[in-house]
């Protein structure tokens, strides 16, 4: 009974959804107060309906009821109840149900968070919101229905794919879809003012706090699929530039250009057009990611495996909404108003700078993305783009936007002085040449890529703070005064300094661990030592251990240093009977912000001896350290409290007096 709830409920949003997605509009064009306003109460209804759907879902799951066609094929009497959780949405249909309840989500944080907004763009928000979740519920029922029964019903199911049932790959879908979906508010907000014919400063000031929401998201659900993948995996890598990862690298490329291109339109009233084209692209790349994920065109520990009719849908979908709204864009865009101009030296000539770094890197990851599967479909040729092409075309672009970083916040708006910004820089240029000059020694001059990586990491990090003790004027007024200087200063700043500083924290774990990794692969019998990095593993025993739906072969091994025992290691191949599936768990000692990896391989012929993978990965913690200082940096710049989900409120003396 339910599960016919769910589904029921399911139904019931998408006629919601229709109304929604029709009479606000109308409403706003003939200036009707009542149908604009069932904008609002259509889009926290949907929301509703489709959580009561979600939960149907999970309680399916939960009570382990095998007569869902969706339970029965990814779940188990024998899983743990967190993965009986989680694993609703570690599969096709369950995490589609996500996808929409987080859209209906949105929606519904528009109506009830939108009340200072214009009636008519609200309204028109609404509508387009309610558009895109209206395709994508007629996608779920029609092709991808999560409550389809099976009679009869089995008496046990065939359990969640194996590598997804880990912590990590609980959090990281949530994570990714609010970014992914979050983006679709700044779809919205740009389709609804194309329809208007009407752009300004106040519409950048509403965009800008959803964009910023969805980018934190997303920041944070890209780090954590690259950290799952880096542990759970047992290959050592943590990016791989598999499409999928692509996918949603994409459109936080896109979605950070957008950010610093609403802030030249909410300062300055520039780059309007720019801006609309921007928000558009990037909601369009994440409809983007979804078509590869869901497709079947992609072979990824990432995609679902599905079937061409879900494919085409998803297709359809998106040549619809992308296709339309860059027609849209294109009939429009000649009526908007251009904005102000500016210095080719100032604040906003170093965003438009951002802007072209960025979008160019984009586009070469679309292009390593997409080239092979338009080749194959061209001319049947199967060909793979992968690192080689991304480090030659992705890096030397990237290069002069992270030097240019710490000149933005330095120079002011319209027009600004670069050589009083070089000489704030002095500090941030000392830290880099003296990065360069001890890497240098410190590898007799053999690794100067790796020298320039390092002093570009640290001009990022000095650099991202010189805007904040600059303001604070330490020099000038004295410690004391300067750090009561430094606490007023708006929340935005820091978030500023924080983001820009992660930027450097990650890029010094990328460059340490891509220029200082040492690796051993070797044969170990219990017994057995091997050494790395100053380091000695010595491989203790090996043995059975029954987990709770799969057979576990652990190894044990001991680091020690100079004699001494530091910590234990324990690595593990498990299988799992039901799905006659081996994972393998890596196991994984931090020292400092540096990790001994080992993972074990196949056992030898006479089953004496196993392979044995050994990383010593210095640094590569700071990797997902600085993407946390990004997304702690845009919760600062969030809570400005300038800068609120929603036009600023007057206050009620303001109202008052307006009134009068």
């Amino acid at each position: 009974m339910i599960v016919e709830i769910g589904h029921f409920a399911l139904v019931l949003s998408l006629s919601v959804a229709l109304f929604q997605s029709v009479l606000p509009m109308v409403g706003a064009r003939k200036g009707d107060q009542r149908l604009m306003e069932t904008g609002t109460i259509a889009a926290t209804g949907a929301f509703v309906l489709i959580g009561i759907a979600f939960a149907a879902l999970v309680t399916a799951n939960v009570t382990s009821d095998f007569s869902v066609l969706n339970v029965f094929e990814n779940s188990n009497s024998a899983k743990p109840m967190l993965y009986k959780v989680t694993g609703v949405w570690g599969n096709h249909e369950g995490s589609m149900l996500l996808w929409v309840l987080i859209l209906a989500f949105f929606g519904s944080l528009v109506a009830l968070f939108g009340r200072d907004l214009p009636a008519t763009l609200k309204a028109n928000v609404l509508a387009v919101q309610a558009w895109i979740l209206t395709a994508f519920l007629l996608f779920i029922l029609l092709t991808s229905n999560p409550f389809q029964r099976l009679d009869p019903a089995p008496m046990e199911g065939q359990d969640l794919n194996p590598i997804l049932q880990d912590i990590g790959l609980a959090i990281h879908p949530p994570l990714l879809y609010l970014g992914y979906v979050g983006f679709s508010i700044a779809f919205s907000f740009a389709i609804a003012a194309l329809i208007d014919g009407r752009i300004d400063a106040a519409w950048a000031r509403w965009v800008r706090p959803w964009t910023l929401l969805a980018w934190i998201f997303l920041t944070l659900g890209i780090s954590m699929g690259s950290y799952w993948a880096y542990y759970e995996l047992g290959w050592g890598g943590w990016w791989f530039w598999d499409p999928v990862e692509n996918a949603s690298f994409m459109p936080w490329l896109a979605g950070t250009a957008l950010l610093h291109s609403a802030l030249v339109m909410e300062k300055r009233s520039a780059l309007k057009i720019w801006t609309i084209l921007l928000a558009i692209l990037t909601f369009s790349l994440s409809l983007l990611g979804t078509f590869l994920v869901r497709s079947g065109v992609l072979t990824s520990v990432h995609a679902f495996a599905t079937d061409p009719t879900r494919g085409v849908f998803i297709l359809a979908i998106l040549c619809i909404f992308i296709g339309g709204a860059l027609v849209l864009f294109a009939l429009r865009a000649s009526s908007l108003e251009g904005g102000g101009l500016f210095a080719p030296i100032s604040r906003e000539g170093a965003l438009v700078f951002n802007n072209l770094f960025l979008t160019t890197a984009t586009a070469t990851v679309l292009v390593g993305t997409l080239y092979p599967l338009v080749l194959e479909v061209l001319t049947g040729e199967k060909i793979s783009v992968g690192e080689p092409f991304f480090n030659l075309t992705f890096g030397p672009v990237m290069v002069p936007l992270l030097f240019a970083v710490p000149f933005g916040p330095l120079l002011g708006w319209k027009r600004g002085d670069l050589l009083g910004a070089a000489q704030r820089l002095y500090f941030a240029a000392g830290c880099a040449l003296a990065a360069l000059v001890g890497i240098l020694a410190y590898t007799g001059g053999t690794k100067v890529l790796a020298a320039f990586g390092f002093a570009l990491a640290f001009w990022l990090l000095a650099g991202s703070l010189t805007d904040l003790f600059s303001r604070a004027a330490f020099l000038r007024t004295g410690w004391r005064t300067g750090l009561s200087r430094l606490i007023g200063l708006p929340r935005s700043a820091f978030g500023t300094a924080l983001a820009h500083f992660g930027v450097g924290v990650t890029l010094l774990g990328i460059v340490s661990v891509s220029s200082f990794e040492k690796e051993v692969i070797t044969t170990m019998a219990p017994g057995a030592s091997a050494d790395i990095a100053g380091y000695t593993l010595t491989f203790d025993r090996v043995e059975q251990r029954p987990g709770p739906n799969f057979e576990a072969q652990t190894g044990t091994f001991s680091v020690r240093q100079g004699g001494g025992e530091l910590a234990r290691i324990e690595t593990s191949k498990r299988f799992f009977p039901v799905r006659q599936m081996t994972t393998t768990e890596s196991g994984i000692w931090t020292h400092g912000f540096s990790q001994l990896y080992v993972s074990l391989g196949d056992p030898s012929p006479d089953n004496r001896s196993i392979v044995v993978r050994i990383w010593w990965k210095p640094l590569i913690t700071l990797i997902w350290i600085g993407t946390v200082f990004m997304a702690v940096g845009g919760a600062f710049s969030l809570a400005d409290r300038r800068l609120r989900v929603g036009a600023p409120v007057r206050s009620r003396r303001k109202a008052a007096l307006a009134g009068t």
